[in-house]
């Protein structure tokens, strides 16, 4: 793994964990299951208290640490209700690795896509803009790394992250480079599923001369080229995963 994604120490839970949760683990991934579904009360406090086999003290802690999540409200005389999707913090490290625990590929997939569609091609043309000639030789790296690991699914995989991650760096905007950080761990996912849509030589191989055409628009710094070519690459990305999809 290229020490530059460790560099920018992205922290994420483990999608494949479970050894060992806490309270606030396994009742997170309860609630995203649907175990207590959205806009029904928990259950009273000894009944929690026996359920999980914790303190009352911990049992609180893990309900406030998730009302500040936006995934329940208490209310006086009414009890501890479980809030709609909607008011999740879907950006927050453990809800979202919450989901990609319990949470079918697919709706992961289709959800990140359709944020990555409308962030990464503006992205993309910023970067063309306004990146510096280190920022563009990483971006460079990236590129050729993907071309020289394409055999190797797990070196692929890291290599593209890194090219999507180092333009959206190259805007140059901290809190897209915050966005890129929390969604790393979907992002591998989705990533490690549309190379297995695009398994055939040709199709591969096509996808790589994609990001070599993005890479080309932001070296020539041509920003409507770029955000063109990006749109284009997560379009056919996207029918990747589809396929990858399909055939499990």
């Amino acid at each position: 793994m290229d020490t530059a994604i460790s560099d920018r120490a992205y922290v994420l839970s483990d999608p494949n964990g479970g050894a060992g949760l806490g309270v606030l683990d396994r009742l997170g991934r309860e609630i995203v299951s649907g175990t207590f579904p959205p806009e029904t009360r928990l259950p009273d406090e000894a009944s929690m208290l026996k359920r999980y086999a914790v303190s009352r003290t911990a049992l609180r802690e893990a309900y406030s640490k998730l009302s500040a999540k936006g995934m329940i409200v208490a209310r006086p005389k009414v009890g501890t209700s479980v809030r709609p999707p909607a008011f999740w913090n879907m950006l927050d490290p453990e809800v979202l690795g919450w989901h990609l625990q319990t949470k079918s590929p697919n709706e992961i997939a289709m959800d990140l896509y359709a944020l990555r569609r409308m962030v990464e091609p503006p992205a993309a043309a910023l970067a063309a803009k306004i990146r510096s000639e280190d920022e563009l030789a990483k971006i460079e790296s990236a590129y050729r790394d993907m071309a020289v690991k394409a055999h190797d699914e797990a070196e692929l995989v890291q290599a593209d992250l890194r090219f999507h991650l180092e333009i959206l760096f190259a805007t140059h905007n901290h809190f897209i480079g915050a966005f890129s950080a929390l969604i790393h761990a979907a992002m591998i996912s989705t990533f490690r599923l549309s190379w297995r849509g695009a398994a055939v030589a040709v199709i591969k191989q096509a996808r790589l001369e994609q990001h070599g055409d993005v890479l080309d628009a932001i070296s020539r710094q041509e920003p409507e080229l770029a955000r063109q070519r990006m749109e284009v690459l997560l379009d056919d990305s996207i029918r990747d995963v589809d396929e990858a999809l399909g055939t499990r």
